[in-house]
């Protein structure tokens, strides 16, 4: 499958997740276990990301699923805000701002720390709000080979209105992206073995 090209330092506002098949990018309670085994990325993926990378904004609630944790593996060490309305209650952390403020606001603080890379937003939620405002210039997804069945989703906006998008890259920016999966099966049996009863 042709990927897209490399992320650059652009001082975009970006979107930025791996993805379940099935459109979450985290378990319930922000659980992020199911990257763990299975998934694999293209070699210097995660060293792009943290070369472009100039500042995070993410959201409270995935703050408190795991406090103190840093983006790509702690690998990236840039400035990290944390969007919440109760900043007084957080977990502090070297490196973390806490800000209770508008999301517009807060991508502004952002970016200026981003100093001309990227700020990458690591909410849903505060990332649809962006969306609704026009401050996303990327969304910057790996989807990964895993349904998850529940937990976050990458959008969710019930009653709102498509949002179209335009894909990066070469060719129509309007083309639907094809993939195709099989379910894994435990060791010597396939779908279909099984289904003829094999």
């Amino acid at each position: 499958m042709i990927d897209t090209e490399p992320q650059t330092a652009g001082g975009k506002v970006l979107r930025h997740f791996t993805m379940s098949l099935d459109g979450f990018v985290a378990g319930p309670d922000h659980a992020m276990d199911w990257m763990a085994t299975g998934i694999s990325a293209r070699p210097g993926l995660i060293d792009e990301y943290v070369q472009t990378t100039g500042a995070v904004l993410g959201g409270r609630d995935g703050w408190d699923a795991s406090p103190g944790s840093r983006p790509y593996g702690g690998a990236w060490k840039g400035p990290v805000f944390v969007l919440t309305h109760h900043p007084e209650d957080a977990a502090p952390a070297d490196g973390v701002t806490f800000l209770n403020c508008g999301p517009a606001e807060a991508v502004r603080i952002g970016w200026e720390a981003a100093g001309g890379k990227n700020l990458e937003v690591f909410s849903p939620g505060i990332g649809r709000r962006l969306l609704e405002l026009g401050l996303i210039d990327e969304i910057d997804l790996h989807i990964a080979p895993v349904l998850l069945g529940e937990g976050i989703r990458l959008y969710d906006d019930p009653g709102g209105e498509p949002i179209r998008l335009h894909r990066v890259g070469e060719g129509d920016p309007t083309a639907v992206v094809n993939v195709r999966y099989r379910p894994s099966v435990p060791t010597g049996g396939s779908p279909s073995n099984e289904k003829a009863g094999a």
